[in-house]
């Protein structure tokens, strides 16, 4: 087996969600007070994004690892000895890998999705109580 390898499609954009997050952290004061609910919603979309992308990518590197494990002279071939129940479901799990491949997609529409209704709904509450007041 190869040594572990990173899944850069997982990485980079967990790398520009960790970016953003600390750029808004250390911003916050200055972000905050011109659109409280835009850069509440986009903080939100971060930390949902990165908790999607970040799990697939600590999850496709973990089960690298894992099968690694059970490659036991390091040639990268398994046979004989190498071959058994938890060997043949460390490789099941290495490749049935479709979720993970597109957990980048399809976390970017979840996080923005959930983030874009939040705004919605933050800003629908903020116009009726303008109104009532």
């Amino acid at each position: 087996m190869d040594e572990l390898t990173i899944p850069y499609h997982l990485a980079i954009p967990t790398f520009f969600c960790i970016v953003g997050l600390l750029t808004i952290l250390l911003k916050r004061k200055t972000l905050f007070a011109n659109n409280k609910l835009l850069w509440t919603s986009i903080t939100i979309f971060l930390c949902l994004y990165l908790l999607i992308v970040g799990t697939a990518m600590f999850d496709s590197i973990y089960y690298q690892w894992d099968l690694n494990r059970y490659d036991l002279d390091k040639d990268g071939m398994f046979g004989g000895k190498e071959l058994t129940n938890e060997q043949n479901e460390a490789m099941r799990k290495i490749t049935s890998d479709t979720g993970r491949n597109f957990a980048f997609i399809t976390g970017f529409i979840f996080a923005l999705t959930f983030s874009a209704t939040i705004f919605i709904c933050g800003f629908v509450i903020k116009k009726v109580r303008r109104k009532n007041e």
